[in-house]
């Protein structure tokens, strides 16, 4: 007799879909989507680290790039929810903190 054997990644997946938090999904598509949004240069100096409501919280390299970016932030809310095809994203909130590339 022979037995219909399922991956376990696809069981794992439909199990992760129902427990995960709508947030934490929504993380995972800005983290697939960041570096085109943002591009290269945004990207390699910044990494999304949380959501809080419809605030998404960056990590940014350095002060620096932390004023730039204040400056620059409603362009970068156009670009995500543009890459997101939805209004997902209405605030952003930056913090100085390690970006691990």
């Amino acid at each position: 007799m022979k037995k219909n054997l399922t991956h376990i990644s696809s069981i794992l997946d439909t199990a992760l879909k129902d427990l995960r938090p709508a947030k934490d999904t929504e993380m995972t598509l800005i983290w697939a989507l960041w570096n085109r949004a943002m591009g290269e240069t945004v990207a390699r100096e910044t990494r999304p680290a949380a959501f809080m409501g419809n605030t998404l919280i960056v990590n940014v390299s350095c002060s620096a790039w932390l004023q730039h970016l204040n400056f620059s932030k409603h362009e970068m809310i156009r670009n995500i929810n543009c890459a997101l095809e939805r209004d997902m994203v209405k605030e952003i909130r930056f913090k100085i903190a390690a970006i691990h590339n």
